[in-house]
């Protein structure tokens, strides 16, 4: 059996990241346990001071099968290129023919929620989109 991941980000505005990969991949932003009606009633009753109740979000796949992504807020920005990225398969299951123009459009629609397009690229037949999120984390779109 394989063992489950979880992929994290660090980052300056962990609840604007989530909603944005939320909406990128068709999650939803993790709900709080049962028997707690919001996160800060849990957070409020471990004792976490109310200022840092926005430090941590996350995002889950409806269906349960793909990773948590999991934000924390950080002091530092980002400085590099990242060394690990998401390739967000838009494209998947799609004739040849269609896949551009659905990773374009999605694209678009990304780029309409925050994040920019940084370079398009083909190569050997694939087509993919290299996109940073809106706190600069590269990802593909393919």
């Amino acid at each position: 059996m394989a063992t489950p991941i979880q992929v994290t980000f660090d980052c300056a505005d962990p609840d604007r990241l989530a909603r944005f990969w939320a909406d990128a991949l068709g999650y939803v932003v993790q709900p709080p346990p049962e028997g707690y009606p919001s996160w800060p009633a849990l957070l409020a009753e471990m004792g976490v001071p109310e200022e840092q109740w926005g430090d941590r979000s996350a995002v889950v796949d409806p269906d349960g099968s793909g990773p948590r992504l999991f934000f924390q807020r950080v002091p530092e920005g980002k400085t590099a290129k990242n060394r690990v990225h998401l390739d967000v398969n838009v494209g998947a299951g799609l004739p040849a023919e269609q896949r551009q123009a659905h990773v374009d459009a999605a694209t678009e629609r990304l780029r309409g929620a925050g994040a920019t397009r940084v370079r398009a690229a083909s190569e050997h037949g694939e087509y993919w989109v290299v996109m940073a999120d809106p706190e600069g984390n590269e990802f593909c779109l393919q």
